[in-house]
């Protein structure tokens, strides 16, 4: 049960409802992400377009997902790694195997993922202030500079997606059903 309104295209402020409205253009239903996000427009707007720019990024989409589900599974957001896990599969056409050892906190079977994920993980827990070691073993694994920063991109974003789904207690859609997660026990 969500702790917050979960926001329609007919209950949303004014100012929410276009976003719903392409929400629910592109994929045929509004995420409870956004439902929850509606209920501060500039929330929802901010979430709407730093995705539009962490797009724009040079890091592909397989690699903005593997920062996504690193992050939702650091943070324990099950709404975000059952959302990302179907755009890893679906979209970014991400092999089983790096999906599910992304979802199982393990260590991928692709070296440039690895370590991006290595990589992704540092920044978390260290908000940002990564060692040298760290950094170099991604630029060792061909990533560039401004991607460092692309990856603190991902990061922001999904700290926005996270928290506030942590916060809400976003249910997950029927359309997500079948990606559920759930935090092994520590």
């Amino acid at each position: 049960m969500s702790r917050v309104t979960l926001q329609t295209l007919e209950s949303a402020p004014q100012e929410a409802r276009p976003f719903l409205q392409n929400a629910l253009n592109n994929s045929g239903f509004i995420p409870n992400l956004l439902a929850v996000l509606a209920n501060a427009p500039a929330a929802l707007e901010t979430y709407v377009t730093v995705s539009a720019l962490n797009g724009k990024a040079s890091l592909g989409l397989a690699e903005r997902e593997v920062i996504q589900l690193i992050a939702a599974t650091t943070h324990g957001c099950s709404f975000c790694v059952a959302g990302h896990t179907a755009v890893a599969q679906n979209k970014a056409k991400l092999p089983a195997e790096v999906i599910e050892a992304l979802r199982a906190r393990g260590e991928l079977p692709n070296a440039r993922y690895e370590a991006l994920a290595a990589f992704t993980r540092a920044v978390i827990a260290t908000r940002g202030n990564v060692s040298d070691a760290e950094y170099q073993a991604f630029k060792d694994a061909g990533f560039e500079e401004g991607q460092a920063l692309e990856v603190i991109l991902g990061v922001s974003l999904a700290t926005l997606c996270n928290f506030a789904n942590s916060f809400a207690h976003t249910p997950l859609n029927p359309e997500l059903a079948r990606y559920s997660w759930e935090q092994a026990e520590a």
